[in-house]
């Protein structure tokens, strides 16, 4: 009798399920009577903890009645106002890629362009669904080693881009580690990449980062034919839930997507949100300062318990709690009811990826850790 497995496509059965955070629902269940008084917080998946907009919420609710129709399946209303929304830039509405939050889109760069024997690369340790497009693709997969403290190696992506090389990988800031590229080395590598490789530049955080010379690629992208800036609505807009990306790429690149992505990808509400959510620049400017006072308080919290972290340019810390094994203080910190991200997946044994909450989340966090790091 034939089994299952037999019947794999090649580079399937090797993938190792992406791992996401807990959500809050289930901890309250495994922990049962033992809940803390102040219940769950969930600090694991980089969520904006102020929510959505207001006038996405409104635009929901306004939605909601025509759910029976299907959606607009060239999301011309949302295409239309992110063209606008950045007109200063040049931006036409047919250089404009939406897909289910940016992830799918960088599924849809590897399912178009890649296929057993050409090569991804991206830098070591890095967001994981690079990897998983890739190997469902059965195209090879290149960790590029980073620099000490996580940076990057630019140079290093560089000379490894070869003949087999159809697209480059870069999170900008990255995830989990919270580093980005300088626009000078962002530039240099721009330049030094063989001209048949696609640069694919992840920039879900790209509204956190506040480094002087941090490179928005959607000014850079003229200078180089093959890059492809990704963005997504699930950060610091609220709407992780609902599942909106978009990207800006060569409209030729737009055009093969299109061909690939499965009919009506963003449902109605999910692009009327979006479109509410584009204009409501207060509340992004809202998010974005609660994001960098936050960061302030935890790190100089950290610095004071002793606990090292990498700067981050997002909205979160990667935190190091050597010599303890970060799954056991990942399991700790669950009893006292604090979700945040264990990393031994990506190689970092003693490395927490923890998201940048509310004022009261941050306290919870903070105290919840030094609770755990002084106990034996």
């Amino acid at each position: 009798m034939m089994r299952i497995a037999d019947l794999i496509a090649p580079g399937i059965a090797g993938i190792k399920p992406y791992e996401p955070g807990k959500p809050i629902e289930e901890v309250e269940r495994e922990l049962g009577p033992a809940l803390p008084a102040g219940g769950v917080i969930k600090l694991a998946s980089n969520e904006n903890p102020l929510g959505p907009s207001p006038r996405a919420m409104e635009a929901i609710r306004a939605a909601l009645p025509d759910v029976h129709r299907y959606p607009d399946g060239g999301n011309f209303f949302l295409r239309r106002a992110l063209a606008s929304a950045h007109a200063d830039l040049g931006i036409r509405e047919e250089e404009i890629a939406i897909g289910n939050g940016s992830n799918e889109i960088l599924d849809l760069l590897v399912r178009t362009f890649c296929g057993p024997g050409d090569e991804v690369l991206a830098p070591a340790q890095t967001f994981v669904c690079y990897k998983l497009s890739a190997q469902a693709r059965g195209a090879t997969y290149v960790d590029v080693p980073r620099r000490a403290g996580f940076a990057y190696d630019l140079d290093a992506i560089a000379r490894a881009a070869g003949p087999q090389t159809k697209i480059v990988f870069l999170a900008n800031p990255d995830n989990p580690t919270g580093v980005y590229a300088p626009v000078d080395e962002l530039r240099a590598l721009m330049r030094r990449l063989p001209d048949h490789v696609i640069l694919a530049v992840d920039e879900a955080y790209h509204d956190y980062a506040i480094a002087d010379d941090y490179p928005d690629v959607l000014e850079l992208r003229r200078e180089r034919e093959l890059v492809v800036a990704m963005r997504t609505f699930s950060k610091i807009y609220g709407l992780a839930g609902l599942r909106c990306g978009w990207a800006v790429a060569p409209s030729e690149i737009v055009h093969y997507l299109d061909r690939v992505r499965n009919p009506f990808n963003v449902s109605a509400v999910a692009q009327a949100a979006a479109v509410a959510a584009l204009s409501d620049v207060e509340h992004v400017e809202r998010s974005r300062r609660a994001n960098r006072e936050g960061m302030g308080i935890v790190t100089a919290e950290l610095s004071r318990m002793g606990i090292a972290f990498v700067p981050s340019q997002a909205n979160f810390l990667l935190i190091d709690v050597a010599p303890r094994d970060g799954r056991e203080v990942f399991a700790a910190l669950l009893e006292r009811g604090v979700i945040v991200r264990p990393l031994g997946g990506y190689g970092m044994p003693h490395q927490l990826r923890v998201t940048i909450g509310t004022p009261d989340e941050n306290r919870r966090f903070l105290g919840a850790l030094a609770s755990v790091m002084a106990a034996p």
